[in-house]
């Protein structure tokens, strides 16, 4: 490990607290079953439509024809798509209800590099325009709405955006509308990805918005450290939402927790909640581990962070809001997280260290709190350990100790309930109110 970099290492251990986990967010594991993925009634190739795995032939049309096809079979168990080993080129193309889009070992299903192969659509509602330029926006590769029952899963194969070219465009200012995602679902109910690698998204990698009862789980997501914009996973304005044993290193968020943009958001009151995110590792050095915003504008609450590992990264956790955005952020909980060289390790907004917390003047950020928390910071540092303002909360057994007076009480027994949604009472019952690392959340 370099000494040159700033160092630090966050520890929260083991959690003994399992009680209030499952009193405060139901169980600590995505349940959910195989069934849909083994047993469809209905198989097809995308062979026999004429696809050729070459890299070089464009076979939109036989994805579009395959799942027209397919379609007629929703009603009778559903049915899945079988994409062999082979480079699959492809533009934009619709999923249908009850459906497993499979890709074996081998299979990559390649994104176009001309942009006329990805569709131009509306903005979303509760984002009023393209996120970056006003108008409309480029569809995703893999694209559906108001959808039921959807997998996207196989034998780790690839979907490659091949976002090179987008993020020349981008960086460039030559483009007519916002870069698309590699998956955007919208309005679906039911839906698993699993079991892939994602590479290079000219944007956003997979992005479920106005979901619900959604596993994103094993995956790869990958992308160049310096592409812009291209999160791994955005939970949008969804509920019922778990991303566990996933590994990503992209050129921003590992995760954004998102629920729309200013008045639009604000409008459309669509908020994010009952979000998991469990044994994700990764790194990103331009943005953060685990982000909640900025685009939050219809809330986000209930959201449970647990066996987070981030290496050689800027910042580790990070809410991140502006004046006039409108929105709330409640009841978030993290446990056994461990960063290494990693930058920030706690962000709210603006700019910081380990502990900087900055809220917004005149719009104060309640209810933070820290239990058990040790950070070690690099040795013979000139920085303040904490600086908070407009911020307030409660801390204990903290080590470098909280010296802000916005943080002077303790947290029990008085704040627990402020803190945790749970009595003193519950926390004992669950636990024994051990000193033992738990939890840090606000």
């Amino acid at each position: 490990m370099k000494r040159s970099f700033l160092l630090w290492y966050v520890l929260l251990v083991q959690a003994f607290f399992y009680g209030a986990w499952y009193s405060v967010g139901g169980s600590l594991h995505c349940e959910y079953s195989n069934s849909v993925i083994l047993h469809r009634p209905h198989s097809v190739s995308i062979t026999e439509f004429g696809a050729v795995g070459d890299g070089v032939t464009l076979n939109t049309k036989a994805f579009q024809n395959a799942l027209f096809y397919l379609n007629s079979f929703s009603d009778k168990g559903g049915a899945k798509l079988f994409v062999p080993a082979g480079q699959w080129l492809t533009g934009s193309f619709d999923l249908i209800s009850h459906l497993t889009l499979w890709l074996d070992k081998g299979a990559t299903i390649l994104g176009s590099t001309s942009s006329e192969n990805w569709p131009v659509v509306d903005p979303l509602p509760s984002y009023g325009r393209g996120r970056e330029l006003p108008g409309r926006r480029h569809r995703s590769l893999i694209y559906g709405q108001n959808l039921t029952d959807v997998v996207i899963t196989g034998e780790n194969g690839t979907i490659d955006g091949q976002g090179s070219v987008w993020w020349d465009w981008f960086r460039n200012g030559e483009l007519n509308y916002t870069r698309p995602h590699i998956v955007e679902l919208i309005n679906t109910t039911g839906l698993i990805i699993s079991n892939l690698t994602f590479l290079n998204s000219p944007f956003w990698n997979i992005h479920p918005v106005y979901c619900r009862d959604v596993l994103v789980k094993n995956l790869t997501i990958l992308a160049p450290l310096d592409s812009p914009n291209t999160d791994g996973v955005d939970p949008d304005s969804s509920t019922n939402v778990c991303i566990e044993d996933c590994y990503i290193v992209t050129g921003d968020d590992l995760v954004s927790i998102k629920s729309g943009w200013d008045e639009y958001g604000i409008s459309y009151a669509r908020p994010s909640s009952k979000i998991k995110i469990n044994r994700v590792t990764g790194q990103t050095t331009s943005s953060s581990g685990i982000a909640i915003g900025s685009e939050m504008s219809g809330g986000v609450s209930d959201i449970y962070i647990k066996d987070l590992h981030l290496f050689n990264s800027n910042t580790g956790i990070r809410i991140k809001t502006s004046p006039g955005r409108g929105g709330y952020v409640r009841n978030v909980h993290v446990s056994n997280v461990k960063f290494h060289n990693v930058q920030k390790a706690i962000r709210f907004t603006g700019i910081g260290v380990a502990g900087l917390l900055e809220g917004i003047e005149g719009d104060e950020f309640k209810n933070i709190c820290f239990l058990n928390v040790t950070l070690i910071v690099k040795k013979n540092s000139k920085k303040a350990p904490w600086k908070c303002s407009h911020v307030r909360g409660y801390s204990q057994w903290v080590s470098p100790e909280i010296t802000c007076d916005s943080f002077g009480e303790n947290i029990f027994p008085e704040h627990s309930s402020d803190c945790f949604g749970l009595s003193e009472n519950d926390l004992e019952k669950s636990s024994g109110l051990s000193r033992s690392p738990w939890l840090l959340s606000w």
